[in-house]
């Protein structure tokens, strides 16, 4: 069984991790279009008219930001940002994990020290956890919140708490194990088709459309 899991399942699991992801991104560029350009020509203006009308950086910081969660919420903000950086590089520098790349593929990524990634496991538990008791206590966000946000929650704080017990061996190893990469996997799985998508469509959003939160100017623009 565990074989099956760590080789074909497992394979399955990244094919169609992958696959989702592309055909996602095949989809957002297909309800998007290149943004026309405005063949409009102004006289351009003097600098110092231009430095005379620009309000001061503080004022436009100020500006950028209202409105926003980061205006509204920053302690929010903070800990979200902080939350999604530990979901992602945390798995990728486990040694563990990588030392089954090294033996599959004879790649040797880069990996952090069990202990660090031991505690970082432990922050992400600790979010999740923050974000479900968020969900039951917050009465903005429990109007929103349904039975499919919960269950995206737990298919997320699985993995992690199956490879926490198995690091720590507090119950049956194996069965842990096997727990632990069945969890992984259908976490792999979900991510292209549940609102877990979000971790590839920020970036498109904010790279490839224009808004006040894109990093860039934006390209393109919705059908």
């Amino acid at each position: 069984m565990y074989a099956f899991v760590t080789g074909p399942l497992a394979l399955i699991a990244f094919i169609v991790f992958f696959l989702g992801l592309g055909i996602q991104v095949f989809r957002f560029f297909r309800m998007t279009r290149e943004k026309e350009s405005l063949n409009v020509s102004f006289p351009k203006p003097r600098q110092k008219d231009v430095d005379a009308l620009r309000p001061p950086e503080g004022v436009r910081k100020k500006v950028r930001l209202r409105g926003t969660v980061l205006e509204m919420e920053p302690f929010l903000a903070v800990m979200t940002t902080i939350f999604h950086l530990l979901l992602i590089l945390t798995p990728i520098l486990l040694l563990a994990h990588n030392l089954m790349i090294e033996r599959a593929w004879g790649i040797s990524p880069p990996s952090l020290a069990e202990g660090v990634t031991d505690v970082l496991t432990v922050g992400v538990m600790g979010f999740c956890i923050f974000f479900f008791l968020r969900r039951i206590f917050s009465a903005r966000v429990r109007a929103l919140s349904t039975a499919y946000d919960f269950l995206l929650l737990l298919i997320v704080f699985l993995p992690f708490l199956t490879g926490f017990i198995a690091y720590h061996q507090l119950f049956a190893y194996k069965t842990v194990i096997l727990v632990h990469v069945l969890a992984g996997e259908l976490m792999l799985i979900c991510i292209p088709f549940t609102k877990l998508v979000h971790m590839i469509f920020f970036f498109l959003y904010r790279f490839f459309l224009p808004g006040e939160y894109s990093f860039v100017s934006g390209s393109r623009v919705w059908r």
